[in-house]
């Protein structure tokens, strides 16, 4: 298993030797620092916490040797992790053609109604309907008197922890430290995003 902290740069897109267009992300991937590794006999569970971007200023007491604006824990399978801390992650540990699984937070959209947040097809648009083209409709029975937990309504959109998995690496720019991953990631320009490989 490889991992990697990184920022979303932009969306691009290159030709493939067929001439074929491909969309791509511009992902900057680390480089990571290994700051802890943790165990099943002190913390309970196997772990390795890596940083990601240096602060350069305001940094706390309690921040010594782990100086860092980023901090992620990546649990570990085995037992036979060969890093120690103080090790660097950086895009060397990828190879075009891996399979990768990118997290991150999605773009906010705001307080949107069911139209858009859920797909509802919202009422008629003919037949004597009048303002209730994109209204919910019915939220419940009478007998119980309340909304059901779980409703789909209207609410605030987006924002949430997301993840797209099986996603290819097509690029790789080992001098600037940049990721091409083909198709999408969650999130704006500047989002930071996980990237996980299974060998």
């Amino acid at each position: 298993m490889n991992f990697i902290l990184g920022k979303k740069i932009e969306m691009s897109q290159m030709f493939d030797e067929k001439g074929r267009v491909i969309p791509l992300t511009w992902i900057e991937a680390g480089p990571c620092v290994v700051l802890q590794i943790k165990n099943k006999e002190k913390d309970g569970y196997e772990a390795v916490q890596v940083g990601f971007e240096k602060k350069s200023k305001n940094i706390k007491k309690t921040e010594k040797g782990k100086e860092y604006k980023y901090l992620k824990e990546f649990p570990i399978f085995n037992s036979q992790f060969s890093m120690k801390v103080g090790d660097k992650i950086d895009v060397s540990i990828f190879k075009e053609g891996d399979k990768v699984k990118v997290s991150g937070i999605s773009k906010g959209k705001g307080f949107q109604g069911v139209v858009k947040r859920w797909g509802f097809r919202g009422a008629s648009k003919t037949h004597g309907t009048k303002h209730m083209w994109r209204k919910p409709g019915s939220i419940g029975a009478t007998d119980a008197e309340r909304v059901f937990k779980g409703k789909k309504m209207a609410g605030r959109m987006g924002g949430e922890r997301t993840t797209i998995k099986n996603l290819e690496i097509v690029k790789i720019d080992k001098e600037k430290n940049l990721i091409g991953v083909k198709g999408a990631v969650p999130g704006r320009r500047g989002t930071v995003v996980e990237l996980i490989t299974y060998n």
